[in-house]
């Protein structure tokens, strides 16, 4: 989950909405400079957070009861599996591509658990013969996977309401083309990304989340209880040249 605290109680995001708002952040790229296997790799946007912990116990809480926030997480073998395991299921691109991700994310904890390194090494291969069964270069994956990261980074932003005001500039990430990307917001609310990387002058991108006034909570059934009761919200956001 991607949780703030609100004058209300909490904001809370799950991860697939986050991945869904990837999604809409991609489908416009210039048709020029998208990677292979086009509807392939907007899926695993969706799939890139799928497979986490299920509601029991107290997955979800931190010490104190809070909703935890996915940036507290301790690394979870299993739900990358998870992950991996549910993209191989629709292609074995959209698994290369959630996998990609999990070397991202994990190859720097390397030699902190045995089970993560265990983990890292099979999918060095499961890539590997992924790559070959495709027939693609590393370089052709590397620029899909890049691509995804770029969108995974810009959800990531707009999740956290981390665009700053006044027209100041945020490094988004680099692209698959190795160029950075920033974000600013403009007077009138507009999000401008430079270089604009799409294909459409101005589209719209927008998000569900929950407001759960509840602060604190005794198990996992309980915030999910929280959850189905509070009131679904939505943002929004104008993306504009």
């Amino acid at each position: 989950m991607i949780v703030k605290l609100a004058d209300t109680g909490w904001e809370i995001i799950h991860q697939p909405a986050h991945g869904l708002l990837a999604f809409q952040l991609g489908q416009g790229w210039k048709t020029a400079k998208r990677p292979l296997y086009w509807p392939e790799t907007l899926i695993a946007l969706t799939e890139h957070d799928d497979g986490q912990d299920p509601y029991e116990g107290r997955n979800h809480l931190t010490e104190l009861g809070a909703p935890l926030n996915f940036q507290e997480l301790e690394f979870s073998v299993e739900q990358a599996r998870n992950m991996i395991s549910i993209a191989l299921q629709k292609s074995r691109w959209n698994a290369l591509m959630v996998s990609m991700h999990s070397t991202f994310l994990y190859e720097e904890k390397r030699g902190t658990d045995a089970a993560l390194d265990e983990f890292l090494d099979q999918q060095k291969g499961n890539q590997q013969s992924w790559r070959r069964q495709y027939g693609v270069t590393k370089a052709e994956a590397t620029y899909a996977y890049d691509f995804v990261q770029w969108c995974d980074a810009f959800s990531l932003i707009l999740c956290m309401n981390q665009v700053p005001p006044e027209g100041r500039r945020l490094e988004i990430s680099k692209g698959p083309e190795g160029e950075s990307y920033f974000v600013f917001q403009r007077p009138d609310n507009t999000v401008g990304v430079d270089p604009w990387p799409y294909e459409p002058g101005e589209f719209s991108v927008s998000l569900e989340h929950y407001a759960v006034p509840q602060l604190v909570f005794n198990d996992d059934r309980e915030l999910y209880n929280a959850l189905q009761k509070a009131p679904v919200e939505r943002k929004s956001w104008v993306l504009k040249k």
